[in-house]
């Protein structure tokens, strides 16, 4: 009886090894908004990462985060390192590839909880007196990701967080003209 509760239990694991080893390597999140704002006014809030602190939905989760800039203000090699509680945990942010009015595409480095490094998007299209701004993040899973990802869903949580700065920089912008 024992032997076929293990080989039970043995099957059950290779399984769940075999479903998480067959999930996709490669993600991408994606979300978007339009503001009643000037194509520059939107880039400017990304290209330059102090203006991160009005409107990135991680900046309001710790209050005692620790952050550090260096390089140039804006555009191409500025870089915001953050170090904070377990929900932000530590990372840094290096711009680069900035496009005055079209791109910031920014590398994502993750120290804490988990190492990962990512590349996060922001383009910019105007359209008319509105702009859309569109925020991406793609990367790879390695096989801890993978098996975290067949429970929770990363783009309904990393996607809220994307919706609810985009929300805010449009309020900032909006509020700017």
């Amino acid at each position: 009886m024992l032997k076929w509760s293990l080989a039970a239990v043995a099957a059950v694991v290779v399984i769940f090894l075999v479903v998480v080893a067959l999930q996709p390597s490669d993600f991408r999140i994606e979300r978007s908004a339009s503001m009643k704002a000037p194509t520059q006014a939107a880039f400017a809030q990304v290209n330059d990462l102090q203006n991160w602190r009005a409107w990135s939905p991680w900046e309001k989760i710790d209050p005692a985060l620790k952050r550090s800039y260096e390089g140039p203000k804006a555009g191409t090699g500025a870089v915001y390192a953050w170090a904070g509680n377990k929900d932000v945990g530590e990372g840094r942010m290096t711009i680069t590839e900035s496009r005055p009015g079209e791109l910031v595409r920014i590398r994502l480095e993750f120290f804490q909880p988990f190492a990962a490094t990512n590349t996060a998007e922001f383009s910019f299209k105007p359209s008319g007196d509105s702009t859309a701004v569109i925020w991406t993040m793609t990367g790879q899973n390695n096989f801890l990701s993978k098996a975290i990802c067949l429970f929770v869903n990363m783009d309904n949580m990393v996607g809220g967080m994307f919706e609810q700065g985009l929300t805010q920089m449009k309020s900032v912008v909006e509020t700017q003209r």
